[in-house]
């Protein structure tokens, strides 16, 4: 980062940006998820801006992300992953059942069915 005053490295712990909100267009395979970031980048679900759900090997608990851009991702806050769930749907994918949405004609997973 780089000031009038200073000049320093900015070290990310997680996701350089968080996706507040989702507006849903549409229905079935051809519905589209777009999300607002924090610094109001507004980014649609897709080929190039896959959603995917990192999960802690220890707590089980999912992490949920959508790749913004240029290797940067935004990790969706807990009421906008919420919100994808309540969207969720089960799908045969290959030779499984999997729990995801659906933007842009591809199927993100969001999970695994017990």
């Amino acid at each position: 980062m780089v000031t009038p005053a200073e000049r320093g490295r900015i070290s990310v712990e997680d996701a350089p940006f968080l996706a507040v909100e989702l507006d849903v267009a549409g229905a079935g395979p051809a519905q589209s998820l777009s999300f607002r970031t924090n610094m109001d980048e507004i980014v649609t679900a897709d080929e190039a801006h896959p959603l995917r759900v990192a999960t802690d090997p220890v707590s089980g608990a999912p992490s949920p992300y959508i790749l913004v851009r240029g290797g940067l991702e935004a990790r969706l806050t807990r009421p906008v992953f919420y919100q994808l769930v309540d969207l969720g749907r089960e799908e045969r994918v290959g030779d499984a059942t999997r729990f995801g949405v659906w933007s842009k004609n591809q199927f993100f997973p969001l999970g695994e069915l017990a």
